[in-house]
């Protein structure tokens, strides 16, 4: 049985790893962005708890996103197993988390960690364009923007880069992100659960490196 935590900066592309990892081992990928948006469709009691707070432009608290987190670990499809991706972000997240899996008889197993330089993480993020027509997403170096008359919405893609994608936001979202996952890392780290893995590798070598290291954890 599988219960796994993916963690690393934004770009490093641990949804990439955790989608196909999830797949192979037949259990969900589960990330908060996704079960509220699920919770929000469906009008379910913590759905519209969240729906509150983002009608007014608040976070999600984090007592709503752990009883989000507790419905989607009680469904029948991760009663062999789940991948968290992202989730918890912060020491406090993981305590709680950890409450949560005591509380439902559970352990976890895995904290995959994604390192990556900033340097490499600020190119990535920064070469990602997107069409405002087709909503196709390209990046100037991995996914050339295509040639015109290609948008998929018909004529010539509308190219643009996203305010969050600018070199000073993606700095200031990786800061953001290491203030608060930093003692989270470390914490798993001391816990002797935390598996180290060079997110700035290609896809395949990631991918190949996170499923020895498994093998080998056990």
């Amino acid at each position: 049985m599988s219960r796994l935590v993916f963690l690393g900066p934004p770009g490093v592309g641990k949804g990439t790893q955790a989608a196909g990892l999830a797949q192979e081992l037949g259990i969900p990928h589960i990330s908060t962005g996704a079960i509220l948006r699920e919770a929000l469709e469906q009008g379910t009691t913590t759905g519209l708890e969240a729906k509150k707070f983002m009608d007014t432009g608040e976070l999600v608290p984090d007592s709503v996103v752990l009883q989000l987190v507790r419905d989607r670990l009680s469904q029948d499809d991760a009663r062999s197993g789940w991948l968290l991706d992202g989730y918890p972000r912060n020491l406090e997240q993981g305590q709680a988390l950890q409450g949560l899996l005591d509380e439902m008889g559970e352990s976890l197993e895995h904290v995959i960690y994604f390192e990556c330089a900033e340097s490499e993480l600020v190119r990535r993020l920064s070469g990602r364009r997107t069409c405002k027509a087709c909503g196709a997403t390209f990046h100037v170096e991995y996914a050339p923007i295509p040639e015109k008359g290609q948008c998929e919405a018909g004529g010539e893609c509308d190219i643009h880069q996203r305010s969050d994608d600018a070199e000073e936001a993606i700095l200031n979202r990786l800061s953001v992100y290491q203030r608060e996952t930093g003692p989270l890392v470390e914490h798993y780290k001391g816990q002797n659960q935390l598996v180290i893995l060079d997110g700035a590798a290609p896809i395949d070598e990631v991918g190949t490196a996170l499923r020895t290291a498994l093998n080998q954890a056990g």
